[in-house]
């Protein structure tokens, strides 16, 4: 199954940008490690913001609730992480079905 996730970086008064950058390093490798293995299909970080864009590629949506809990990131602050999750289709999968609709 293939998810679009869409990760929001905030960060506390109490944490320095050289901390937050020092978790980001974990993940990063984390995230790099992932994508070799396949699970995650690409990603993206936004130019100017504390915002990473991923496409993954997980067997169910439980699966993909426990990766989301064991990254680095959500372990060492989760409460300033929101992610917004989007399951897709293939577009191939979604034509094939208007096509036999419009046969019908």
């Amino acid at each position: 199954m293939l998810y679009f996730l869409d990760f929001q970086v905030q960060y506390g008064s109490q944490m320095t940008q050289k901390d937050l950058f020092s978790i980001w390093s974990q993940e990063a490798e984390t995230a790099l490690g992932a994508k070799k293995a396949g699970v995650v299909v690409d990603l993206w970080k936004c130019v100017g913001e504390r915002r990473v864009l991923a496409v993954v590629n997980v067997e169910s949506p439980d699966v993909l609730d426990q990766i989301l809990f064991t990254l680095p990131i959500m372990k060492e602050m989760g409460q300033y992480v929101n992610v917004k999750v989007t399951s897709l289709r293939r577009y191939e999968d979604f034509a094939a079905d208007v096509n036999q609709w419009l046969q019908e």
